[in-house]
C-alpha cells in the first residue's frame, strides 16, 4: 500500500465516528391506530421457544401463545426400510425418459413411512390463549399500540372516560417467560378478569388459590403433554379465583407472568415433566419486581438487536401508522426499509435462540391445529431463507438452533441414507419435522429432492467463514458436513450420454419444478458448494489430507452450470423449459446463496441468470420476492433489487408486517432482511464490496455492524450515492481485499484493529 494511500486512511478517522454509530435516530416503531382484528394483524413477541401473539383489543385483550415443541404425533422413525433396492431402476426409468413410470414406483416403494401409514410429516400446534376481559372498555377513546423494536416490547394504550389504561408485555429469554404490566393511571381502577382457552380437547383449565391459573392437556393427534402458568401480582385491590379465571378488582397495576413447557426432552424422548418445568421457572422469576424483569429482557435483547443499526433517513411519511404506510411504500419513505430491516432482525432474536427448536415456517407464531404446510420446516429454500441474516446482520447465537437440529438429522438422516440410497453419511430431504423425518415426503414429484442437508451445511460453514470460530469448526461443523458429503460421493453417478462423464444427481428434482428428473441445476450447485467448503473445512483444521483431495476432485467432475437456448441458465443437465413465470428460481442458487456465480467472476453465467430472471418475472410470492432481492443485488443491480423489495412490502406484506405467500410464511421477511444487508454489502471470503447494489432510493444512510467473511464488521456512510467513509474491523486479524465500484484497497490490519478508509483510498493507485 503506497504512503499516500495510507494517509487517505487516516485522514478518514477524522471526519467519521465508527458506526457503533447507528443508534436508531427515529422510533423503530410497528404502530397503529386500532386493535387487531385478523391474526395477521397482531404483534409476534417470542424469546425463542416461547412466544405470543398481541391482538391489544381494550374489552378483550387476546394474547395467543405458543411453545415450539409442540408438534402432533410422536417420536418416530420414517426411513422406509428396504428402499434402497429400487434406486437402481428409478434411475433407468429416469435415464429411458420414462417419468411417470419412476414417479409411480417413487410413491409406490420410495417415499417415508409415518406412524399413521402414510408419507406425511407432523404439525405445529397452538398452545393457548390469555384472555382479558375488561367489562365497560369496549367504550374506548385515543387508542394506540405498537411494538418497539429498540426494545421488544409491545404497548397497548386508550382511554375510558377519564382513565387511560396501559399494557406492556414481552417474552423474556433471561426468565423464560411472557410478561404483561397493566396499569390505570387513577388509583383502584384497574378491573378485569384473566382466563385460559386451549384449541387441544381434554384440555383443562384450573386455578390455584387466588393467584395462579393452570392449563394443562395434551396435543391432539398427538402424545406430547403442555401445561401454562399464568401467576397474577397486584398492586392495590384484590384478585379473586375461579377456573373460569382470575379476577382483579379493585387494582393499580397488575402483572401477569406466563410460562409454559411440554414433555418434549429431545425427538425420540417426550418424558419429560411440564408441571416441573413450569415450576422451576416460576421458582427462578421468584419475587423479581416487573422493573427488574423488564430491565434484564432489555438488556438481552438488546446485546444482540443493538449490534446492527441501519438508517436510511426519515421522511413525514414515517408519521404514519404503519398499515397505511405500506400502502404507500416508495423512495419517499425509506424509513420504512429500515423498519422492515431491523423487523426480520426482531423476528430471528425472537424465534431462534439457543435452547429452542429452529425457526419453522412461521418462525414461532401459529394460531392453527392445521396450519398451512404444516408450519413444518421446508427446507427446499424456506428454512435456510430464515437464517440468511444470521451471520450478516451479527445474529450467530441465532444460527444455533438449526446447528443443533442438524446434529439430530444427521442421525435420523443416516438410517435414511443406508435405507433409501445404500449409502454413507446422512441426508435430508425437502421436509423435516419436529421428530426429525429426513426421508422423502408427500409425492414422489417433489419429495425425492435430496439436497436439504447439503444446503443446511452451508450455514455451519457460513458460521466459519464469518466468525472464524475454529472450535465451532472442528467440533460441530466439520463432522456434519463430512457426513453430508460422503453421503454424495456414494450418491452421484456417472452421466453415459456424454464424452465428458460428468457427475450428475438423481433421483431428484428442481424444487417445485417438473417432476423427479436425474441431474437438476440446482442439486449440483449445492453439492459442489458441499464438497468444496468440506475441503475447505478439512484444510483449516489439518485433517483428512485424502478425502480433501477426493472431495475437490468430484466436485471438479460435477455437472457445471450450462447457458439454455434463450441466454438462460439451464434449471436441469438433460433438458430446458425457459418459459415460465414459476415463483421458485432454484437453479439461480450458485448465484445466491451461492457464491460460484458473480458478475466479477462469471459474467457469462451471471448474464445467464439475468436472462432466467427477465424470462421468470418480478411476480411470485413473499418469498420468491424476497430471494428476487438477493439475486439482483448480486447481480448488482441496486434499482431492481429495491423494486423487488418495494412490490414485497406493498403486494405481499400483511399490516403486522409478517411476510404474505399467501398465507404467511416468515421466510420472506428474513430474506428481505438479507436482500437489504446485499445491496450494502458482499464479500466471498477473499474480497469485501462496499455499496455493490446501492439502490437511487436510498441516496444517503449509513449502517453500522454488518459482518462480512473472513471475520469482519464493516459501518459503511455515503452521501448522494458515493461513499464517504467505511470501518473495517478485523476480527482475527485478516488482511482484506476492500472494493468500492472498480477499485480495490489491500489493507494492512493487526487483530482486532479497526482501519477507517474513505472514497479517496480507493482512487489512488
Amino acid at each position: 500500500m503506497s504512503i499516500r494511500k495510507i494517509m487517505y486512511i487516516v485522514l478518514a478517522g477524522l471526519s467519521f465516528s465508527v458506526c457503533s454509530v447507528v443508534k436508531a435516530e427515529q422510533d423503530l416503531k410497528l404502530w397503529y391506530e386500532q386493535p387487531a382484528k385478523e391474526w395477521v394483524e397482531a404483534l409476534p413477541i417470542g424469546n425463542g421457544g416461547f412466544g405470543a401473539m398481541v391482538f391489544g383489543g381494550p374489552a378483550k385483550g387476546r394474547i395467543q401463545f405458543n411453545d415450539d415443541t409442540l408438534f402432533t404425533g410422536e417420536p418416530h422413525d420414517y426411513s422406509h426400510k428396504g428402499a434402497a433396492k429400487y434406486l437402481p431402476e428409478l434411475r433407468r426409468l429416469l435415464l429411458e425418459g420414462k417419468q411417470n413410470e419412476a414417479h409411480e414406483l417413487g410413491n409406490k416403494e420410495f417415499m417415508s413411512i409415518s406412524t399413521k401409514g402414510n408419507n406425511r410429516q407432523e404439525a405445529y400446534q397452538p398452545f393457548g390463549d390469555l384472555n382479558l376481559v375488561f367489562a365497560g372498555h369496549d367504550k374506548f377513546t385515543v387508542y394506540y399500540r405498537d411494538l418497539d423494536l429498540n426494545n421488544a416490547i409491545a404497548t397497548v394504550r386508550y382511554k375510558v372516560d377519564d382513565v387511560t389504561y396501559t399494557r406492556e408485555v414481552f417474552a423474556s429469554f433471561p426468565d423464560k417467560a411472557i410478561v404483561m404490566q397493566i396499569s390505570a393511571d387513577k388509583p383502584g381502577k384497574l378491573n378485569f378478569l384473566a382466563g385460559m382457552t386451549c384449541l387441544h380437547k381434554d384440555s383443562v383449565v384450573k386455578s390455584q388459590g387466588d393467584d395462579l391459573l393452570i392449563l394443562s392437556g395434551q396435543v391432539e393427534n398427538g402424545k406430547t403433554r403442555f401445561e401454562g402458568r399464568l401467576l397474577v401480582r397486584v398492586d392495590g385491590g384484590e384478585t379473586v379465583s375461579s377456573d373460569a379465571g382470575i379476577e382483579i378488582k379493585g387494582a393499580n397495576k397488575a402483572v401477569l407472568i406466563l410460562v409454559g413447557a411440554s414433555s418434549f426432552a429431545n425427538y425420540k424422548d417426550i418424558s419429560a415433566n411440564p408441571t416441573k418445568r413450569c415450576l422451576d421457572k416460576l421458582n427462578a422469576i421468584g419475587e423479581k419486581s416487573y422493573t427488574i424483569l423488564r430491565q434484564r429482557h432489555i438488556a438481552d435483547y438488546q446485546e444482540l438487536f443493538n449490534r446492527c443499526g441501519l438508517d436510511l433517513g426519515i421522511t413525514d411519511k414515517a408519521k404514519l401508522p404503519t398499515d397505511k404506510r405500506l400502502k404507500q411504500f416508495g423512495p419517499e419513505d425509506p424509513q420504512l426499509a429500515t423498519l422492515f430491516f431491523q423487523y426480520g432482525r426482531y423476528l430471528l432474536i425472537s424465534c431462534s435462540r439457543p435452547g429452542s427448536q429452529p425457526a419453522n415456517l412461521q418462525g414461532l407464531w401459529n394460531d392453527k391445529k392445521n396450519p398451512p404446510w404444516d408450519s413444518k420446516y421446508t427446507c427446499n429454500i424456506n428454512t435456510e431463507m430464515n437464517y440468511w441474516p444470521a451471520e450478516l446482520t451479527g445474529l450467530s447465537e441465532c444460527h444455533l438452533p438449526l446447528f443443533e437440529a442438524l446434529k439430530d438429522l444427521s442421525v435420523a438422516g443416516a438410517i435414511v441414507a443406508k435405507e433409501h440410497y445404500g449409502a454413507r453419511g446422512w441426508v435430508v430431504h425437502h421436509n423435516f419435522d419436529l421428530w426429525r423425518g429426513a426421508a422423502p415426503i408427500n409425492n414422489a414429484n417433489h419429495g425425492i429432492w435430496v439436497s436439504g442437508g447439503a444446503w443446511m451445511c452451508q450455514h455451519l460453514w457460513w458460521n466459519y467463514a464469518f466468525t472464524g470460530d475454529k472450535e465451532f469448526l472442528r467440533n460441530d461443523a466439520y463432522p456434519l458436513m463430512k457426513g453430508a458429503s460422503l453421503f454424495f460421493m456414494d450418491y452421484l453417478v456417472e452421466d453415459q450420454k456424454g464424452k465428458e462423464k460428468y457427475l450428475i444427481s438423481g433421483p431428484s428434482n428442481s424444487p417445485e419444478r417438473g417432476g423427479l428428473v436425474m441431474g437438476p441445476t440446482m442439486d449440483h450447485q449445492i453439492i459442489r458448494t458441499l464438497f468444496v467448503n468440506t475441503a475447505h473445512a478439512a484444510r483449516e483444521l489439518g485433517v483428512d489430507e485424502d478425502l480433501q483431495k477426493e472431495l475437490l476432485v468430484k466436485a471438479g467432475r460435477i455437472a457445471p452450470n450450462q447457458i439454455g437456448s434463450l441466454g438462460q441458465l439451464k434449471e436441469w443437465f438433460y433438458t430446458e423449459d425457459p418459459k415460465t413465470t414459476h415463483r421458485h428460481v432454484s437453479h439461480l442458487w450458485g448465484l445466491h446463496p451461492g457464491l460460484e456465480i458473480h458478475p466479477r467472476t462469471t459474467p457469462e453465467l451471471a448474464e445467464a441468470c439475468r436472462v432466467t430472471l427477465k424470462l421468470r418475472g418480478d411476480g411470485g410470492t413473499g418469498w420468491s420476492k424476497a430471494w428476487k432481492i438477493n439475486f439482483w443485488a448480486r447481480l448488482l443491480d441496486g434499482d431492481h433489487s429495491y423494486k423487488m423489495l418495494a412490490e414485497a412490502l406493498r403486494g405481499n406484506t400483511y399490516p403486522n408486517l409478517f411476510d404474505s405467500c399467501p398465507p404467511f410464511q416468515i421466510d420472506g421477511n428474513f430474506g428481505a432482511t438479507s436482500g437489504i444487508a446485499e445491496m450494502l454489502l458482499q464479500s466471498n471470503g477473499s474480497e469485501i464490496e462496499i455499496l455493490p447494489a446501492l439502490p437511487s432510493a436510498f441516496p444517503s444512510g449509513k449502517i453500522s455492524g454488518l459482518r462480512a467473511r473472513g471475520g469482519f464488521v464493516v459501518d459503511i456512510q455515503w452521501q448522494n450515492g458515493e461513499l464517504v467513509s467505511v470501518a473495517i474491523q478485523s476480527l482475527g486479524g485478516t488482511e482484506p481485499i476492500v472494493r468500492y465500484k472498480d477499485k480495490v484497497c489491500k489493507l494492512r490490519i493487526k487483530n482486532t484493529q479497526t482501519v477507517i478508509l474513505n472514497k479517496k483510498a480507493f482512487e489512488l493507485e
